[in-house]
Formats: structure tokens, sequence, C-alpha cells
């Protein structure tokens, strides 16, 4: 009964939106897995779900914290960023936040 912690998720950082010069892609979130340094490491991560956690001001089914959840779509660069599709678009508030990107479903 008294092993080790499981592990569930890596945490992760929102850096922003995908965007060009002019343009943003709401639609698109660019995500740092933190431990993920390139972008071969990336794909272990192709498919698994990310949670992005906030807490509210009203009490919902018992707590105030709620969650958007995405899943990461494909890479961005070379350094281990991805990109992720939400459920719905991340808020600009979001920027610069943390996300919990899940160590399931498996590829296995």
């Amino acid at each position: 009964m008294g092993g080790e912690p499981v592990r569930l998720y890596v945490p992760g950082s929102i850096l922003g939106y995908r965007r060009s010069k002019s343009d943003q892609y709401t639609n698109v979130s660019l995500i740092k897995i933190h431990g993920c340094e390139s972008k071969a490491e990336v794909d272990f991560y192709l498919g698994k779900r990310i949670a992005y956690i906030y807490k509210a001001k009203t009490v919902r089914k018992g707590t105030r914290f709620r969650v958007i959840w995405g899943k990461v779509a494909r890479p961005h660069g070379n350094i281990g960023v991805i990109r992720a599709k939400f459920r719905k678009n991340l808020p600009c508030q979001s920027l610069g936040g943390r996300v919990r990107v899940m160590l399931y479903p498996s590829s296995i």
C-alpha cells in the first residue's frame, strides 16, 4: 500500500496563441511542456489531454474551480513547444499561466 505516488500529469506553461506578423489565431494555443526540449520528445505527448484549471467567483457543483480541456495537436518549432486545441478557446487572462498535460490517453 505504501508505494510511490503515481504521476498523472506534467506541468506546462501557456506561451500565447499561434500567430503571424499581423494576425493571431486564438483557436490554437502554444504551450511549453516542462522537461520537453526537442521536437522528437514532443511525439510522446501527441494526442494527450491538457487541462487549464482556473478559479471562478461563483460556486458551481460545489466548487469554484473550472477546467477547460484540450489536446496536443502537433509540435511547433524545434524546442519542445506544442500546438494545442481546446474545446473553448483559452481566455487572454490565461496567457503566461499553467496547464497540466495529462499522461493519458496512452498510445501504447
